[in-house]
């Protein structure tokens, strides 16, 4: 058996293997003319951020040797892939017309670029784990010449960077390509390029927990922080809406139950819907595993999106952690699989006393394996364009190993567990030898209307802040404010909740028994627009980088 330490040095080991790469904010101290880490990381075309490229994929100057930061997987999954740059930064050290290359492009080189400039390409370096962009070039229509040739290309030779400090901490930096010293490469023809760079050191007064202030107001989109505050009072109003229309639709539905009753003779006890149906209601469900283990499933993606919301509330994910939020997901994923079966096997063991190996298998492919199918298509048609959003082999190695040797033991153990701990199912009352019948509905009372009304709502409550955050995601913007998005989760729980019983309630009393499946239909569906929350960093970059390429 190991001992306490041998499993001590394990997790720290597993923990180092997903630690995040970049350094930590108390860190960032720097003396006069101390040289400061600058990374060239990727570059793309602005309409589709998600469609990005090595930097030196495009034929600037490299050094050498090509040194590769030390990347986490989570940043790897975010496609990011730093190396070292030839600028050189030194702390407090102004620099003006700096050349940092001289080189004669080709006419092959100068098409790539010029490609790059009509696909109006931008770059992104970090410095000091600050993000700042910058485009390449720019593109001028000959509109103005009787019998133009065509637009003008002109490549960005001259980079200024605007550097802010406060102390010996660095707050803010911003780069932009000067149009007036740039070199024309419309004609295919071979051409002498020197490119060099300006440093501009000024002081601020903004601290350094604040630098980041800027990314939530702007980074190359705007971004306005009432729309938040807009998004939580509408999930309100909603909440408060449906309570209303929720305790009308049970009293209209109770009173008259109520009536019935009453005006019934005691010798009937066929009065009511509920009399009806009290032999039909609690009937195990059909393809019942298959049920459990959506039931698993779903409970480890909620137990999962809790977790990570309060690791962004305390602060452990902050917004310029480069990849922290892939790490986590990654790692909490793996370990919350103890959820999912324990889940599925201790509701499949209400009804039955075998089997429950079945619902826990189901639960372990049931999202992870339509996942895994879609993302490898997508990577390796992602990997045929050299983009940066493929993932490399050691990083699938990686995925792999954690599923394989952390999921799996551990979503047996919670089915073992589950299993062991199981309690029977007493139902109210004995269960009907047959079914009984159930009427024609009409179409609104049917599964399809109301699944759309069960995921219509919740997600009306919900899509400003799912804009927001897809945006940090897919976009430019860095998701700042957690606690916001804290804030209308537990709104939407609630919402989620009451509509579902709502729902059920109607279809109850219409003297439909068949309610099980109809009744997690229901909560799949007002959860899938957030379900993608979880793996559309992974999976729809792929999708875009494919569609940005047809």
């Amino acid at each position: 058996m190991a001992k306490p330490h041998h499993l001590f040095l394990l997790l720290l080991l597993l923990c180092a293997t997903l630690e995040f790469s970049s350094s930590s904010p108390s860190d960032h101290l720097y003396n006069v003319g101390e040289l400061v880490p600058l990374f060239v990381n990727k570059v793309g075309p602005f309409n589709n951020p998600s469609e990005t490229y090595e930097y030196y994929d495009l034929p600037f100057c490299t050094p050498d040797p090509i040194v590769r930061k030390k990347e986490s997987l989570g940043e790897v999954l975010n496609g990011d892939r730093l190396s070292n740059a030839l600028y050189e930064f030194k702390f407090l050290v102004d620099k003006i017309d700096e050349t940092w290359c001289q080189k004669k492009l080709t006419i092959d080189q100068i098409a790539t670029f010029k490609r790059a400039i009509n696909r109006d390409f931008y770059f992104q370096f970090y410095l000091d784990d600050l993000p700042l962009w910058g485009f390449i070039g720019k593109l001028e229509e000959d509109g103005w010449t009787p019998g133009g040739g065509g637009p003008n290309y002109y490549l960005f030779t001259h980079v200024q960077f605007d550097v802010l400090y406060n102390g010996n901490r660095i707050i803010q930096v911003n780069a932009f390509g000067d149009p007036n010293r740039a070199a024309d490469i419309t004609k295919d023809v071979g051409v002498d390029v020197k490119f060099t760079y300006s440093i501009i050191w000024n002081a601020t007064k903004v601290r350094f927990e604040n630098r980041m202030d800027r990314y939530l107001r702007a980074s190359l989109m705007p971004v306005h922080q009432q729309v938040h505050w807009f998004s939580f009072v509408n999930s309100i109003v909603i909440i408060l809406l449906l309570i209303g229309l929720l305790a009308l639709l049970y009293m209209r539905h109770l009173r008259s139950d109520l009536k019935k009753y009453s005006n019934a003779n005691e010798e009937d006890n066929e009065v009511g819907w509920k009399s009806l149906q009290h032999g039909d209601v609690f009937r195990p469900p059909p393809n019942s595993s298959l049920l459990f283990a959506v039931v698993g499933t779903g409970t480890q993606l909620l137990i999962l999106l809790c977790v990570l919301l309060f690791l962004a509330l305390i602060g452990t994910l902050y917004p310029y952690n480069r990849g922290g939020l892939l790490n986590w997901l990654v790692l909490l994923y793996a370990l919350s699989s103890v959820f999912a079966g324990y889940t599925a096997a201790s509701f499949h063991g209400l009804f039955a006393e075998n089997g429950w190996e079945r619902s826990a298998s189901l639960a372990a492919i049931l999202y992870t394996g339509p996942v895994f199918v879609v993302a490898s298509i997508l990577n390796i048609v992602a990997i045929s364009y050299r983009a940066t959003i493929g993932l490399p082999f050691g990083s699938i190695i990686v995925i792999l190993v954690l599923l394989t040797f952390l999921a799996i033991p551990l979503l047996a153990f919670g089915g073992v567990i589950g299993y062991r701990f199981r309690s029977k199912f007493q139902s109210s009352s004995a269960t009907k030898r047959h079914p009984r019948d159930i009427q024609q509905l009409a179409w609104y009372r049917r599964t399809p209307f109301l699944m759309f009304i069960g995921g219509l709502v919740p997600f009306s409550a919900i899509v400003l802040q799912l804009h927001q955050a897809y945006a940090s995601m897919w976009g430019y913007k860095i998701y700042t404010l957690p606690s916001i998005l804290f804030a209308t989760f537990i709104p939407v729980i609630l919402i989620i909740a009451l509509v579902s019983i709502g729902l059920t309630y109607i279809q109850l009393s219409a003297e439909d028994h068949e309610w099980w499946w109809r009744y997690v239909l229901l909560l799949m569906l007002a959860a899938c627009f957030r379900l993608m929350f979880f793996f559309s960093p992974i999976l729809l970059p792929r999708l875009f980088v494919c569609l940005g390429n047809i």
